[in-house]
């Protein structure tokens, strides 16, 4: 399965592509969708022109974004909000699954710590995928949420051949 993780920005969203065979993960594609511009809605057409691209080159079967977090100003949260939109919009126009994680859950997932930073978001998500180098930030985290979406999938498969399993023990 190809897992595509959106790591969502108004002025650069991270995309990140891997693949999941059983246990293992490998690294397929990532990168940093640059927007330009000052009218808004220019911008919101290239994330969504950006995203659609990376979906039609890769043809991934999932899709995981980051949610919105609330931070100091409400102006810069809208926005996001707003490429996030754009976004989900671009997968769900392409028939994609989009699951939404929050970003201590992602840090959780790949780092063991809700608070980690960027650097060691990097770091884990370059030890994990066995890339030779740090990915760019908003690449790494959109591979770390691609990441994440992978370890819950695997979990919520093992929880159901649990509770199937203990259905039948006599």
């Amino acid at each position: 399965m190809l897992i595509l993780g959106i790591d969502p920005g108004s002025r650069i969203t991270g995309y990140g592509v891997i693949r999941v065979a059983g246990p293992r993960t490998e690294y397929v594609a990532s990168g940093c969708i640059r927007i330009s511009g000052d009218v808004l809605a220019d911008r919101l057409q290239q994330v969504y022109a950006g995203v659609t691209e990376v979906i039609e080159r890769y043809q991934p079967q999932e899709m995981a974004i980051e949610q919105v977090f609330m931070s100091r100003n409400a102006d810069s949260a809208l926005k996001l909000g707003q490429a996030r939109g754009v976004a989900i919009v671009a997968g769900a126009n392409r028939l994609l699954p989009v699951s939404e994680y929050a970003a201590r859950r992602v840090k959780q997932s790949v780092v063991g710590n809700g608070g980690a930073d960027k650097a060691q978001v990097q770091h884990m998500v370059m030890h994990l995928l066995k890339l030779p180098g740090l990915p760019q930030a908003d690449a790494a985290d959109a591979l770390a949420i691609a990441l994440c979406h992978a370890h819950t999938c695997a979990g919520q498969i093992q929880q159901a051949r649990g509770k199937t399993a203990g259905r039948w023990r006599y």
